[in-house]
Formats: structure tokens, C-alpha cells, sequence
């Protein structure tokens, strides 16, 4: 299933940008729409400062998410650890 990024939300790039000093796995949030498919981000540290702005397409990153899925064909809880 593919999510479709809008704004505010948190994502994180699936390539490495070497020119601004980003790569693979950082993750940041979209601020800004700047035109179809074409998004401004923020990307922060642990303290929330601000180490970079920058114009991504979606194909350049993915939507990350902080809650379970849940459809109608897979209602069982898988839990992720056992004791």
C-alpha cells in the first residue's frame, strides 16, 4: 500500500542527496507545498534545530508512520515482541 505525502507530514529519503549533505534513512517533515508532487522539507535534530531546507519530489522520499495499520482483510494484532 502506498501513502501519498501532504503536509505536516513525517518523512524520510529513500536516496542520497551527497550535494546537501543528506542520505539515505534521514528523516524530516514536510512544511511546504510547493507545486504538484514537489514538497519543501525540514529536517531537524534531536533538539529540534533546523540543519536543512530542501524541495523533494515524492518519488525522493517516503511517508513514514507512527500508528498500526489496520485493514479489513488483516484485523489480527501481531505483537512485535514475545515474552
Amino acid at each position: 500500500m502506498t501513502r501519498t505525502v501532504k503536509l505536516l507530514d513525517v518523512v524520510a529519503l529513500i536516496e542520497n542527496l551527497p550535494d546537501k549533505l543528506l542520505g539515505v534513512g534521514q528523516v524530516g517533515t514536510i512544511v511546504e507545498t510547493l507545486a504538484p508532487d514537489v514538497w519543501l522539507v525540514e529536517f531537524s535534530n534531536d533538539r529540534g534545530q533546523t540543519y536543512a531546507i530542501e524541495s523533494l519530489k515524492s518519488d525522493q522520499m517516503i511517508s513514514l508512520s507512527f500508528v498500526p495499520m489496520v485493514t479489513q482483510t488483516n484485523l489480527a494484532f501481531t505483537p512485535l515482541f514475545t515474552t
